[in-house]
């Protein structure tokens, strides 16, 4: 083969791959596209245990299924606000028929119901160590000093201080139902359960603190706080049309009392919110998929 031949077919061939190499670089700096095309998705939700926790599972669950997902906290009042006007899209945590009875009476021909996600005896009322010697409500009133006249409440606009409102009137209580906020309640009850005092406070299950803590409701033979009621998922009216994967989805979310204990105590024992969810999510893989697909 002639000299001058011999080299151009090294120069084809050193140009050949040099555009290979040139057009891999390029395909390993251009990923696809999975997040932006889906939209985002705004939940808002409470300052309440199980709500930080199902909130956040969702949020994990969705941005895998290439969605962007805003939290945002608000108290309940102007999350249903916000929830009828599209400005929130979804609700994970509402309390039907008596929590969130004036909300949903006031908003619902805004609102989607996407149906029951907790599968267990979802109640509210009065809570006291069960060292305190007292069953009922009614005997609030003979023991008052020992409580300091106060019931330890969360955020003034929850149905469950509406309710204690009307325990109050109901069992004619010189009381103070005292306002502040989950987190602020929780902490009196840990102070006052480990000197072994008396205390009043507003709860509700599911919680993580009946697994942390031994309690009972007091008895309510006046049905202040209702009978037991049920976790509701909420969406803004047009939510479902825009986004009929997701409404999908949300409609086969169950938990049971066991599931969300489990998601809590993650939380309550020192992980972030979102990791728990991740932790919970890999080791419950099973019950995920059976929402999602």
């Amino acid at each position: 083969m002639p000299r001058k031949r011999k080299f151009t077919w090294y120069l084809v061939l050193i140009t050949v791959l040099a555009f290979g190499l040139i057009a891999g670089c390029s395909n390993t700096q251009q990923p696809a596209n999975t997040t932006a095309d889906k939209g985002t998705v705004k939940i808002g939700y409470v300052n309440w245990a199980e709500d930080i926790a199902a909130s956040n599972l969702w949020k994990v669950i969705l941005e895998e299924q290439g969605y962007k997902v805003e939290l945002t906290q608000l108290d309940v009042a102007p999350l249903f606000v916000g929830l009828s006007k599209g400005d929130i899209d979804v609700f994970m945590d509402a309390w039907l028929p008596v929590t969130h009875e004036t909300y949903w009476n006031e908003y619902k021909d805004n609102l989607e119901d996407y149906g029951i996600w907790y599968q267990g005896e979802a109640k509210i009322g009065i809570v006291v160590p069960q060292y305190v010697t007292i069953d009922s409500i009614a005997q609030l009133k003979e023991q008052k000093a020992k409580f300091s006249n106060k019931i330890i409440g969360i955020d003034p606009g929850a149905g469950i201080m509406k309710a204690s409102t009307r325990a109050k009137e109901a069992y004619a209580l010189d009381f103070e139902v005292v306002q502040g906020s989950e987190p602020a309640m929780m902490a009196a009850l840990d102070k006052a359960y480990s000197k072994n005092e008396w205390l009043a406070i507003t709860g509700w299950s599911p919680h993580w603190m009946f697994a942390k803590y031994e309690l009972k409701y007091l008895d309510d033979p006046k049905k202040s706080f209702g009978a037991a009621e049920e976790i509701h998922t909420l969406a803004n009216k047009g939510f479902s049309t825009k986004n009929p994967e997701i409404a999908a989805m949300l409609k086969k979310f169950k938990m049971n009392d066991a599931q969300i204990g489990t998601l809590e105590a993650l939380i309550n024992e020192g992980m972030t919110p979102v990791d728990a969810a991740k932790k919970w999510r890999d080791d419950n893989k099973s019950i995920v998929d059976s929402w999602i697909k």
